[in-house]
Order: structure tokens, then C-alpha cells, then sequence
């Protein structure tokens, strides 16, 4: 199957000092959370193939995340109206590849997964933390949703060296702190001598360090509060960029970052 790749990075976290260390987090702008790039007809098609072949491992909702999963559905609907390039009909989205999609509100995150790019994870709060209670999930990079649905995050993160006791204080407090009228957004970066986009790993299992540092893996990670159920969106955006399209010094800076 051939490499499915944007042609660029709009952003390059690991050179800014601002996102270059966790939780690197800035206020979200007016680009919006939902981004059209030029990836969008491959990454679409195979987010198609994985929902269709593979339900159950790109898609999990607990039973207390239906409203939030139904708030959500409604809220990129609406969004999509006016979006260029998707039609929106009662019952069905024309998307920007010509791919109609049929709208079904009992499938409301198997249906998201197929009109935009993102990634989409619910979690809630619940006693001091929040909860992975659903998600779309195509493009794991590293990690299994089966096995995090309905942990904390300091359960999720586990085990991410990086990702010690402080960060996770930090990170609580952010989620806490989210308003639904000023998103966030974040970014993190990976070397990968495999351009696939699905690539889930499960806990105790190490990632393949790459030799050819051929691809740049970047994810745009936004954190969206909803506001009836006060649901956090952790959405991911995923880019795949051949090291070789990146400017020299940025591509030495993606290397520098990650050593081995």
C-alpha cells in the first residue's frame, strides 16, 4: 500500500521552546480544531477501510459517554455546515473528497470517524481525574485503545518515562482549567521508518527504534471542553512527512530532539 503523506508540516513543535516540552499546551487560535490538508483524501479512505474491517479496534464508548459522544456529533455537524468543500444534507455529509457518508446518530463516533481527519477521545471526570470513557481512534501511534478505555490518564500514560507524577499533576490541572470558549492545542513528534498510519502497541511491548529516520510523525492535539456535559475532546490530527521535505535545519533539529 503506498505511503499515504502530507507534502509539509505546518508547525515543527520540537523547535519552538513553547511546545518543546510537556505539556506544551498554547491557546487555540482561528484555524478551528477540524483542519482539511492535503492528506485528506488517503488518510479518509483509510479510516474507511479501518472502520469498516475493524470496528472494534478503532472504536470504543462506554455507556456513560453517550451524551458526550451525541454533543460532540452535533457539534461537528453543525461546524461541517459551513465548512468548504463538505455538503450537508439531513441525512447524509458529501466530504471534500466526494465521498458521501451516511448519517446514523446511534453510531455517533464511528460516524464522526469517517467525515473528518481527527482522531476523537472523550474523557470525563471522574473523582480527580479524568477517564478515557470513548473514542475514534485510526492512527494509534504506540498505543492500544482497548487496553486505556476507561483508565485515568495517569493510567494511559503509563508507562511514557517522561510522563513522571509532576507532569501528571500539571496535566490534571490543565484539564480542569479547559473552558469551552478557548480550546488548546499541543503537538508532539516521533522518527519512524514506517509511514503507516495505524500502528497500535501494546503496554510492555517497546517501539521499534528507527534506523533510516525516514518519516516525521507529528500530531496536532487539541483539547476542546463541551459545554452541556463538560466532556474534554482530545482530538489528533496526524501528520506523516518524509524527513526530506522538511528544511535541512528543521530536520536536523527533529533529530537532535530524538537522539536515539
Amino acid at each position: 500500500m503506498p505511503a499515504i503523506l502530507q507534502s509539509r508540516l505546518p508547525f515543527a513543535p520540537w523547535m519552538d521552546p513553547r511546545t518543546s516540552r510537556l505539556p506544551g499546551t498554547l491557546p487555540l487560535l482561528d484555524e478551528g480544531w477540524t483542519l482539511v490538508d492535503d492528506a485528506f483524501g488517503g488518510q479518509m479512505a483509510e479510516r474507511d477501510r479501518l472502520i469498516r474491517e475493524h470496528p472494534e479496534r478503532v472504536h470504543a464508548l462506554q455507556d456513560r459517554a453517550r451524551p458526550a459522544a451525541h454533543e460532540l456529533y452535533s457539534s461537528i455537524l453543525a461546524t461541517l455546515q459551513g465548512r468548504a468543500g463538505y455538503h450537508v444534507t439531513a441525512g447524509s455529509v458529501r466530504r471534500p473528497d466526494g465521498v458521501t457518508v451516511a448519517l446514523d446518530d446511534s453510531q455517533p463516533l464511528l460516524t464522526l470517524g469517517r467525515l473528518v481527519q481527527e482522531d476523537l477521545c472523550l474523557l470525563e471526570k471522574d473523582g480527580d481525574e479524568h477517564l478515557l470513557t470513548g473514542a475514534i481512534l485510526c492512527f494509534p501511534a504506540g498505543w492500544t485503545l482497548s487496553q486505556k478505555l476507561g483508565q485515568p490518564m495517569t493510567r494511559i500514560h503509563n508507562p511514557v518515562e517522561s510522563y513522571d507524577l509532576d507532569i501528571a499533576r500539571r496535566v490534571q490541572r490543565m484539564f480542569d482549567a479547559i473552558r469551552a470558549d478557548q480550546p488548546l492545542w499541543r503537538a508532539n513528534s516521533l522518527l519512524y521508518d514506517d509511514a503507516t498510519l495505524h500502528q497500535p502497541r501494546l503496554e510492555g511491548v517497546p517501539r521499534p527504534k528507527p534506523v533510516a529516520k525516514t518519516y516525521a510523525r507529528s500530531e496536532r492535539q487539541c483539547l476542546i471542553r463541551l459545554p452541556q456535559t463538560s466532556a474534554v475532546v482530545f482530538a489528533i490530527h496526524t501528520y506523516v512527512v518524509r524527513m526530506t521535505d522538511l528544511a535541512p535545519e528543521v530536520a536536523q533539529g527533529l533529530r537532535a530532539f530524538h537522539p536515539d
